[in-house]
Formats: structure tokens, C-alpha cells, sequence
């Protein structure tokens, strides 16, 4: 179905970073667009993100290149510390060679600055309409067009309907109905002045201290007027998925261990936000007739390959490439853009969980990890990422 032969909006659930870079990707097409979001405003909760030069590949294609770039901190390189004694276990220059290399380079950018640049763009269109405060409750579809009811009882007619409402997909949940594997880690996360911050750690780096069983890391943000901090532990507790005020006591009892240097990151925040996170396996189907998957609802990972909003704005520039290519007729376009993600998102969440395992290594295996990259070139290191940081909107599409 071409866009100008249908009066109806495509409905995306969903008002985050994977919601609205939808929205930007469909309206790209041609489409009227009806974002339903459930909270009471359009915005985003949390601290800093890092984004790869995939990222940055999807802002251009979305329309955003230079909104995003303008608020990223561009660092000079990745940076690995044993928070035991001190030691470099990995550095990885991020600078020229790196931007030649990958066509854009690596930043670090608060959540609510990715999510900023992709509202501006969406409000910029006049088709894009936003439902606050309207949660999904039931969907049902015809042939040719899906409907969402609320849980105001409202109901929603549309063209075709992108799940991009989170980890905890109401969407999902009706079209799959599978458990989270909650991980047992906890991640505390918080953004400190850099008044506050110490002098010593104030690295132009994306900087990560693994430790057995935790991590911290910390970056600039915002100019570098703040710093981000985020400590994550395995926790003492039967964890549920959730997302809380955190605890100073908590967190500092669980880094007695760590290296003075490091552990005086836990002591700066003045409060906390807790995330206990988890995951899903990752599966084959995202498409339903005339509904998609996409994003944390489609393939939620953990955190450590920072790739969680990159991997939803791939998606979203991918969906739009997918229904450009098949002169958006949706049958087939959600085909091929569940053809082009599966595999690469499901390596992400796989990679991910292989990664926390590095991160909190102990005892022999801790000495293992300090030895993996002892002498590596940074060539070396941008050939192992390849897969990752090479993705463009050019080449996002399976080949057939």
C-alpha cells in the first residue's frame, strides 16, 4: 500500500529513542504518524549513553545529524582499568584514524540529548501526532489495518503498528509472551559536576573500571561540565526487572575491595537511580501481519556493549530502507526488515552477555582477561569491531 492511498496514520507505541526515530523513518516515507506514549509527557529518564559511529551513521539518515552532533562529547579514546591494582587492561584511540576508519567518530551524549534531538525533528513534521498518557492494552488487525485499544478504552485505528515500547513491551507481551531473563546485575547510574567530580579522573575517555562480580565507568557529558557515573554489582538479592531510587549505603557495600582511586566515583552522587536488568532471548519472529517489533521490545540487552539505542535507531532506518525498496507496502517491507535485524541484534544481546562476563572476571579468569589485549594495535582493535561500527543506512538491507 503506498502512503498516499491510505488515510489512516501508522501507529507506534512507544515515545523513546526507538518510538520517535520510528516516527522520523516513517515519515520519511511519506506516512502521517500517531505516536501513543503511556507516561504523562514525551521525555526520557537516565544519564549518559555512549554512541558508536553506527549511531551516528542512523542520526544522518533520520534527519538529525546535526542536532545530535552538537550535543555529543567526542572523546579520545576507550579505556579499560583493573580496579583491583590500577592496571591498563585496554586503550583504544577513538581519534582520526578511528573517524577514517568507520566514517564518524565515538561520543558520549546524556540520554535526554539523543531523545531531544529526535523529538525536535519529529515536532518539525506536521505528521506526527503524540498521545501522551495512553498505554496499550489490547490490539486486534484486519487485512489491512491494525487497532489499539487503550487502557482509557479509546481506540486507535492505523495502516500498521511499530512496538517500540520498551523492555517491558505491552506489544510483546500479547505477540510473544516470553519471560525476561533478569540478570542479577544492578546498575547504579548518576551525573555529577564537574566541580564535584575528581581531578585525576576527569579523562576525556570512555573509561571502564572491571573489577570481580562489578564495573564502574564514567565519562564527560555536556561539554564536559558533567560527568556520568555508573557502578553495576551482582546483586545479593533475587532481583526483579525494575527501576528505583537507589540506596548510597547499597552501592558502597559492595566495592570494598576496589583500588581507592576507583571507588571514590561511588561516593560523588548525591542520589542514585537503580536499575535491576535484565535481558531476553533473543528470537526469530518481530513481525506480525501488520505489526512490528522494534528496539528494547524487540531485542532488550544488557548494557555492555553500550549499543541499546543504537540497535533501535538501526532498526528504525532500516524499516524505512525496507518499506522504500518494496514502495512501502508493509507485507513484504516488514519481511526484509526482520531479514536485516535478527541476526545482527540477536549477536548484540549474545556479545553483551558474553561481555559482563569479562567485565567481572575473578580470580584466574580475571588474569586471563588482563593478557586478551596486552600489545594490540588500535588497527587491531577496529578490525574486531568491524561488524559493529561499520553498519550504514546504505548497507543495513539483507541481500536477497
Amino acid at each position: 500500500m503506498n502512503a498516499s492511498t491510505s488515510s489512516l496514520p501508522v501507529l507506534v507505541a512507544g515515545g523513546g529513542i526507538g518510538g520517535l526515530a520510528a516516527a522520523l523513518a516513517l515519515v520519511r516515507r511519506g506516512f502521517a504518524v500517531k505516536v501513543l506514549e503511556q507516561a504523562p509527557a514525551i521525555g526520557e529518564i537516565g544519564a549518559g549513553i555512549q554512541l558508536g559511529p553506527n549511531a551516528f551513521a542512523a542520526f544522518d539518515a533520520l534527519g538529525i545529524g546535526e542536532r545530535a552532533r552538537a550535543r555529543a562529547v567526542y572523546t579520545d579514546e576507550m579505556v579499560m582499568m583493573d580496579a583491583l591494582d590500577e592496571s591498563t587492561v585496554a586503550r583504544v584511540s577513538v581519534g582520526e584514524a578511528f573517524r577514517a576508519r568507520f566514517g564518524n567518530p565515538y561520543a558520549v551524549i546524556h540520554r535526554a540529548d539523543v531523545h531531544g534531538a529526535l523529538l525536535e525533528g519529529a515536532q518539525e513534521s506536521d505528521r506526527i501526532e503524540f498521545l501522551t498518557s495512553t498505554q496499550v492494552a489490547h490490539i486486534e488487525q484486519t487485512r489491512d489495518g491494525v487497532t489499539v485499544f487503550d487502557s482509557n478504552g479509546d481506540a486507535h485505528r492505523g495502516v500498521a503498528l511499530i512496538g517500540a515500547d520498551g523492555v517491558k513491551s505491552a506489544v510483546r507481551q500479547q505477540y510473544v509472551g516470553d519471560d525476561a531473563r533478569v540478570s542479577g546485575h544492578v546498575v547504579y547510574r548518576a551525573v555529577v559536576d564537574k566541580k564535584d567530580f575528581p581531578a585525576d579522573l576527569q579523562w576525556n575517555a570512555a573509561a571502564v573500571w572491571v573489577g570481580p562480580n562489578c564495573h564502574l565507568v564514567h565519562y564527560p557529558l555536556r561539554g564536559g561540565e558533567q560527568y556520568n557515573v555508573v557502578v553495576t554489582f551482582h546483586s545479593r538479592e533475587v532481583e526483579e526487572w525494575s527501576v528505583r531510587e537507589g540506596s548510597r549505603e547499597e552501592v558502597q557495600s559492595y566495592f570494598s575491595d576496589i583500588c581507592p582511586r576507583a571507588r571514590q566515583l561511588i561516593d560523588l552522587p548525591k542520589s542514585w537511580k537503580r536499575w535491576a536488568t535484565a535481558d531476553r532471548d533473543p528470537i526469530a519472529q518481530w513481525t506480525y501481519g501488520r505489526i512490528a517489533l522494534l528496539g528494547d521490545a524487540a531485542h532488550p540487552t544488557l548494557q555492555y556493549l553500550a549499543q541499546g539505542a543504537c540497535m533501535a535507531m538501526e532498526d528504525a532506518v532500516t524499516l524505512g530502507e525496507a518499506l522504500r525498496v518494496n514502495d512501502n507496502d508493509f507485507t513484504k517491507a516488514f519481511d526484509l526488515y526482520q531479514r536485516s535485524r535478527v541476526a545482527r541484534t540477536a549477536r548484540v544481546v549474545l556479545s553483551a552477555r558474553e561481555m559482563g562476563r569479562i567485565f567481572h572476571a575473578k580470580g584466574v579468569e580475571r588474569l586471563v582477561r588482563n593478557e586478551l589485549w596486552k600489545g594490540r594495535s588500535d588497527e587491531r582493535f577496529y578490525d574486531a569491531l568491524e561488524w559493529l561500527y561499520g553498519w550504514t543506512a546504505e548497507t543495513c538491507l539483507a541481500q536477497s
